[in-house]
């Protein structure tokens, strides 16, 4: 089991309660730019946050994660084909999907023999996207501070790749021409608690909590909590998306 994989499997329910939904219009968006709505499959799906909107869109969505604790999390009602898959070794015929999709995950593996496995499993006219959102936007002084434990007590504890998501995966290359994906972005009113959950599923969060045996998130939370204002009420907290898409077999 890799390093990434243990860590977030560790935190699967936390990534259940806790990580935004993405917008209903970028699904609607995959649904249009696929040569057809047979069959989907969602790489690295963690609980489902893609996987389930794909599944009101497309006949058959397969949903696929290297941890077996993150395909727990999904609710065992959907109608989601889960396994526990490597993303360069999927267990699929090739040219059987009309879309594949790697949400907040693709950093993790962009490598060419993932892009080659991604084509061969895709239909000649199939597309790929995936996606990924850096740091929440909130107001200015709860930014300043998430950047500051984003980018000075976290620093070093972040695992490899982590650098493309802070890059808007420009930093990443496919062998196939990207295409544009319109400016999709996450919009969500949080309460200040639900921040604070969302902080605690870093990755580099779990890290440094391990080796110092302290919760990092609770050192901040004073003065997040300030410059929240009143904790009672919710904030609108927004992440821009940044895309890598395209249709590998033209």
């Amino acid at each position: 089991m890799s390093d990434v994989t243990r860590l977030f499997g560790e935190r699967a329910s936390g990534y259940a309660s806790f990580r935004p939904q993405y917008p209903s219009a970028l699904f609607d968006w995959l649904a249009a730019r696929s040569p057809q709505q047979q069959r989907a499959l969602d790489i690295a799906c963690g609980n489902g946050q893609a996987s389930q909107p794909l599944a009101a869109r497309f006949e058959q969505v397969l949903a696929c994660d290297s941890s077996e604790q993150q395909l727990g999390e999904i609710n065992c009602a959907s109608a989601l084909q889960l396994f526990a898959a490597d993303a360069r070794h999927l267990p699929l015929q090739s040219a059987s999907l009309d879309l594949i999709t790697v949400a907040q995950a693709l950093h993790w593996f962009a490598d060419p023999a993932f892009f080659a496995e991604a084509r061969r499993c895709l239909r000649a006219d199939g597309l790929f996207c995936a996606w990924c959102y850096g740091l929440m936007q909130i107001n200015p002084a709860v930014d300043a501070l998430v950047r500051e434990l984003h980018g000075e007590l976290l620093a070093g504890y972040w695992p490899a790749g982590r650098a493309c998501v802070d890059n808007g995966y420009r930093d990443i290359h496919p062998d196939f021409p990207r295409i544009r994906v319109p400016d999709f972005a996450i919009q969500l009113h949080w309460s200040f608690e639900h921040l604070l959950g969302y902080l605690r599923t870093w990755s580099a969060v779990q890290r440094w909590e391990q080796q110092h045996q302290q919760d990092p998130v609770s050192m901040f939370q004073p003065a997040l909590a300030s410059a929240w204002g009143d904790i009672r009420q919710q904030l609108l907290v927004r992440w821009p998306l940044h895309f890598v898409a395209g249709y590998p077999g033209l």
